[in-house]
């Protein structure tokens, strides 16, 4: 659901917290100049209780104290600072808005010079839940920021707001999250945020043959969404293009049971893509951006895929589907050889929690990203660094590219020497057929999209990774 806690900026840099403010949190750090303001109310010397708790100051460290207030005494929670850089500063944000859960309202000093930005981006993501039903301790109704920047709190609230938009679509269970249920989302979030809008379904995805193969098995019927942003003298264009699995049951090469149950998330790229749109007029991108998600369901039936079938997709390439359950390929390949074919974009991105060999990789903290110019692959690896979605580049190996022969077709879904090596790569490698050799990234986000536990600002569940990495590297583009 939304983010329930609503963010208040109140008060210069360097002002207290109203004195009839219930829990406040104040900064200290490792130095003298996070030092804890001076209008702390303790009994106890700040120095000497920092000594006794063995506080350091570290990011995400918080230690409760109580201070003299008139009529009584109130809770005030000491939070480190660490460095102050904004990854600090997301942390220590996080960690003061689970500590506040349940509670009316918290207010926050923020440190002096610190990123308003980040702080409030960590304490919102943290706020964030998502129930069916009334279950679960309500996040905090309220964080007042005292000091800091406004423009740099709306940055931040924005940055939130799009990641939860993405987390809530991706939590949503399969029973209601259809094709056409996303597809109709995205039509809402396009109206809301004055984006052009364009659903293919039925006879109108005739051409898009790997959206109609992954689809054709289940009685939801698959779509491609197109949404556009197209600001005055855009720089450049770029195409985001993002995996819309519903669900995904593998189809006839069907997962075990522990394999299905987080795959209501295999839309996660989707996902991803259509938050960033939808935060794009806030942020004043200078480019032209155009977001295609692929939304099918990969069930069984009679009628769904084969192995051993033949596909035709976008453009004309065919494809001999060796395994169903590498389906997430077959629906990008005709979103990027539309693009290449009808879009004429100076730059392409896709996402998707394309491969388990990725998360067997790299884990659960790092996104895979292949990339075939290396500018665009920097700029990338450096957003996802600002903004606490950290990429990993792997190599697109060109040995490896003969694994994709096939004796029938243009080439085949999976490595047909069943080597069972390099599976995020062979993938890369198929989807790189289809981008016309325009400069292009993949990002297979596989491990980060899901978390099995809090942590920081990542929620359990559907994480929304990717959204602010690409908001990043999108407002940044010249």
């Amino acid at each position: 659901m939304p983010i329930q806690t609503t963010p208040v900026l109140t008060g210069p840099d360097g002002a207290g917290p109203a004195p009839d403010a219930d829990l406040v949190a104040v900064p200290f750090g490792p130095g003298p100049d996070l030092a804890p303001a001076p209008w702390l109310e303790s009994p106890v010397p700040v120095d000497a209780l920092l000594a006794h708790y063995e506080a350091k100051g570290e990011p995400g460290e918080v230690v409760e104290v109580p201070t003299l207030r008139e009529g009584g005494v109130r809770r005030v929670l000491l939070y480190g600072t660490g460095d102050g850089s904004a990854a600090a500063l997301r942390k220590a944000g996080a960690a003061l808005a689970r500590r506040a859960k349940g509670r009316a309202s918290l207010s926050v000093v923020v440190p002096p010079k610190g990123e308003t930005a980040a702080l409030a981006e960590g304490a919102l993501l943290a706020a964030y839940t998502f129930t069916i039903g009334n279950g679960g301790k309500k996040p905090v109704g309220e964080i007042v920021f005292v000091g800091g920047d406004e423009r740099d709190l709306k940055r931040g609230e924005a940055v939130a707001r799009a990641t939860a938009l993405a987390r809530d679509l991706v939590n949503t269970p399969s029973s209601v999250k259809t094709p056409a249920w996303l597809a109709e989302q995205a039509k809402a979030i396009a109206a809301e945020s004055g984006l052009g809008v364009r659903v293919r379904e039925g006879a109108e995805l005739g051409e898009f043959g790997g959206i109609r193969a992954v689809g054709q098995g289940s009685v939801s019927p698959p779509c491609l969404v197109e949404l556009s942003y197209t600001p005055e003298n855009p720089r450049a264009h770029v195409v985001l293009a993002g995996k819309g699995i519903t669900f995904d049951t593998g189809g006839l090469s069907l997962k075990p049971n522990e394999g299905m149950k987080t795959m209501k998330t295999d839309m996660g790229g989707g996902a991803a893509v259509i938050a960033a749109m939808s935060a794009l007029a806030a942020f004043d991108v200078p480019v032209r951006v155009t977001g295609l998600v692929a939304c099918a369901e990969n069930s069984i039936s009679g009628s769904a895929q084969r192995p051993g079938d033949v596909i035709t997709q976008y453009g004309g390439r065919t494809v001999e589907v060796l395994n169903t359950d590498a389906e997430g390929r077959l629906v990008l390949a005709d979103a990027l050889a539309y693009a290449h074919a009808e879009l004429d974009p100076d730059i392409v991105i896709d996402v998707a929690t394309l491969t388990g060999a990725a998360k067997v990789a790299l884990g659960t903290s790092l996104g895979a990203l292949y990339a075939t110019d290396e500018s665009l692959a920097a700029d990338l690896i450096a957003a996802g660094e600002a903004g606490g979605e950290r990429l990993w580049r792997m190599p697109l190996v060109e040995d490896y590219r003969t694994m994709l022969d096939s004796d029938v077709a243009d080439l085949a879904n999976v490595d047909r020497t069943k080597s069972g090596a390099a599976g995020s790569i062979a993938a890369a490698l198929f989807l790189r057929e289809f981008t016309g050799g325009r400069p292009w990234a993949h990002l297979d986000i596989a491990g980060p999209a899901r978390a099995a536990s809090d942590d920081g600002e990542t929620t359990k569940g559907g994480t929304g990774f990717g959204v602010r990495l690409l908001l990043r590297y999108l407002t940044a583009t010249s």
